[in-house]
């Protein structure tokens, strides 16, 4: 059965591709014109971390006019479309199927089952990096892990993206690695928009590295009084490694600004404030950050 792939930005192009490159037929959903042209036309299009520069068919179905029968749904899309996604998915994907997400921020999970079903979703979270070079045509610019919370209806999928070449960890606590990226995420990428500098930058400017490292803290605080355990001791060290080991990356967030299109801010820095707030943990930080990138989306 064909695995359906929910978006058409970078990350879903990518997996979207590797996947066939795997022999795995995939049907992409999307609402992005110019990306469902081009995808048509040419299908995806990867540049390669070698430097390889290939083509992949796939399947393009568009919003409302989806159809088919689905038991794997990889969910790829930007957190302020989570819940007009899994209204699209819902007619599509079968009883007994399951909808993985793989996005940034907080609330993707609970959004796609308030829709799908508590039975029908599983959490994940990847570090791969990846950048949109135009519609259909994506560069692979980073390897990471693929991080999956246990569920009994993950099946094949997880042996499936190993067979695509991702390195993949099942895990009983997902939480704890939602959070872990959520604090590094809260950290690199309002910064990084901001400055308009790849994620390596942030380390060799003195006043962005103090930012970096208070923004960890407190979001790391607001997890902790949550009872989570994040997937390193030191927010502070965490941030730093990845930032030094992507540094040529360009964040999502910065993507998103030098586009012009909405960032995913709410569901980032957005989401730590709230649970500060219900905790009585001060993030003025973070609320700092959310403010400034804010004022540069185009809601």
């Amino acid at each position: 059965m064909r695995i359906l792939v929910v978006g058409t930005g970078a990350l879903a192009c990518l997996f979207a591709a590797r996947l066939v490159g795997a022999g795995y037929p995939v049907s992409m959903l999307g609402s992005w014109p110019d990306g469902l042209a081009a995808l048509r036309q040419k299908g995806v299009r990867l540049l390669g971390l070698d430097g390889s520069d290939a083509q992949y068919p796939v399947e393009v179905l568009e919003g409302s006019h989806s159809h088919g029968n689905y038991r794997q749904a990889l969910v790829l899309v930007k957190s302020w479309q989570t819940e007009r996604a899994a209204k699209q998915i819902e007619g599509i994907l079968s009883d007994n199927g399951l909808a993985l997400t793989l996005q940034n921020g907080f609330g993707n999970t609970e959004t796609l089952q308030a829709t799908l079903g508590q039975d029908r979703v599983a959490l994940g979270v990847t570090t791969v990096g990846a950048r949109m070079i135009e519609p259909g045509y994506v560069q692979h610019t980073g390897d990471g892990k693929v991080m999956i919370g246990a569920h009994p209806k993950l099946g094949e999928l997880g042996d499936q993206l190993k067979q695509a070449r991702f390195l993949v960890e099942i895990t009983a606590d997902p939480e704890s690695l939602l959070w872990g990226k959520l604090v590094i995420n809260a950290a690199i990428n309002p910064l990084t928009a901001l400055l308009r500098v790849p994620n390596g930058e942030l380390l060799t400017r003195p006043s962005a590295r103090q930012l970096l490292a208070e923004t960890a803290r407190e979001a790391a605080m607001v997890a902790s009084h949550q009872g989570i355990n994040l997937p390193y001791n030191d927010p502070v060290n965490a941030v730093e490694d990845v930032a030094r080991n992507t540094a040529a990356n360009t964040s999502s967030m910065l993507q998103d600004v030098l586009r012009g299109t909405p960032t995913e801010i709410e569901a980032i820095n957005g989401a730590i404030i709230r649970a500060g707030e219900k905790l009585r943990v001060p993030t003025p930080v973070n609320r700092m950050l959310w403010r400034l990138v804010s004022g540069l989306d185009h809601r």
